[in-house]
């Protein structure tokens, strides 16, 4: 009985909407309030057959604003601070993730067609193109939250929407400690070296936190520096800096033509006199771009990528500078080796909570592979702390910074 009148509810919330569509000319510049008005006068004569209290009244008039002027059903799970992402198998089948947990939302879209309205709507905001001939888009919301959208007819199960969250207010160091991502002593030597200005690759798997990790690693840059931020699609909330360049990369449009991509960004942000370049994350060909940044007097730059341990992401950048141009491995590896002074290692741990795992030094080359030592190892066993298991090999730039005596004791 009850689900009978939910279903009754909701074929009423969809008929107020159609009929609003009809009766009002929503071309033109009508005020929020003006729609929400013709929301309430519906809803009222309607109350009493379909047995609408108060609460839901305020409910429904809500759901169908989102419809008209929103993103529909999606707007109640981006109000929900607690949602860090939302996942749309389709119109009928959503979940979204809550403290690492993933659950299946009750919320579906009233069809397949208002679905694709709203991904319409998320594209164009942006100004991206999705369609049959462009199924494939990463774009983002006005809030910064990531979108990546996938259509029929290389989705199997209509339109693919997944939205990752970040939080409303900055997460800096401090709330990484007090989260238990990160230990004092390890934001304390971070801080040394990203004010010395040791460059310094941010790796990790899906979700792991490296955006959100390199967002916190920038409060450490001096204020006076000219910095420049490369992205796919704007995140990077860096404060305190005011000589900042923010740059995102651009698809083709329709013809085919103007794309920009983080590849051509880095190249352009060569001549605008950095300080220090910041690559949201390297996926391809642009790694060789970002390692001659790193190469070329642009110290203290920061970068991220995916990749399974520290070890790892060495093997994954040698791999994408291959996807931009034929070099010798041995060539590579000097530059990766000259370029590349920290490798931070990020993970998420069996309860779901996101850990700094490994921090270590690129020290040289040795019998042809790029040699690290690790400082900082996160040990899953036994304490469930962070070991010092090395230290700080060269501290040149310690030293030039003026800061060797106090980073005396992370250094060998």
């Amino acid at each position: 009985m009850q689900q009978a009148l939910l279903n009754r509810q909701g074929q009423l919330a969809e008929r107020i909407r159609e009929e609003i569509i009809e009766a009002v000319d929503l071309t033109r510049d009508l005020s929020d309030e003006e729609i929400r008005s013709h929301i309430r006068e519906r809803l009222l004569e309607e109350g009493h057959e379909y047995r609408l209290t108060l609460q839901d009244r305020l409910v429904m008039e809500e759901r169908i604003f989102n419809s008209l002027r929103k993103l529909d059903i999606l707007e109640e799970l981006l109000a929900d601070d607690e949602v860090t992402e939302i996942m749309v198998n389709g119109p009928d089948n959503i979940f979204i993730e809550k403290a690492g947990r993933l659950i299946k939302s009750d919320l579906k879209f009233s069809s397949a067609e208002k679905l694709s309205d709203v991904i319409q709507q998320i594209a164009a905001e942006r100004n991206k193109i999705v369609n049959e001939s462009s199924p494939i888009v990463d774009t983002r919301l006005s809030d910064g939250s990531r979108i990546n959208i996938i259509l029929p007819p290389i989705s199997l199960n209509q339109g693919i929407l997944t939205i990752r969250r970040f939080p409303k207010e900055k997460i800096t160091m401090k709330r990484l400690m007090e989260l238990g991502s990160i230990s004092p002593e390890i934001v304390e030597f971070l801080r040394l070296l990203v004010i010395s200005g040791y460059n310094c690759f941010v790796s990790g798997g899906t979700g792991s936190g490296k955006t959100t990790f390199l967002n916190a690693l920038t409060e450490f840059i001096p204020s006076d520096e000219r910095v420049i931020t490369i992205e796919d699609s704007a995140e990077l909330q860096v404060i305190g800096i005011d000589n900042l360049v923010r740059l995102e990369a651009r698809d083709k449009n329709l013809e085919g033509n103007l794309e920009v991509t983080i590849r051509d960004l880095v190249k352009a942000s060569l001549r605008m006199r950095p300080d220090r370049i910041i690559v949201g994350e390297c996926r391809g060909a642009e790694a060789l771009e970002v390692l001659q940044a790193f190469n070329t007097g642009h110290d203290g730059s920061l970068s991220t990528g995916h990749a399974n341990s520290a070890k790892d992401m060495l093997s994954r950048l040698e791999t994408m500078v291959l996807m931009g141009m034929d070099l010798p491995v041995s060539a590579i590896r000097a530059q990766i080796a000259s370029g590349v002074d920290i490798l931070i290692h990020l993970g998420r741990l069996a309860d779901r909570s996101r850990k700094l795992l490994e921090i270590s030094e690129v020290t040289g080359i040795e019998n042809g592979e790029v040699a690290i030592s690790t400082i900082y190892k996160y040990s899953e066993d036994g304490n469930k702390k962070w070991e010092r298991t090395g230290k700080l090999i060269n501290s040149r730039k310690l030293s030039m910074a003026g800061l060797l005596n106090e980073g005396r004791k992370f250094c060998s």
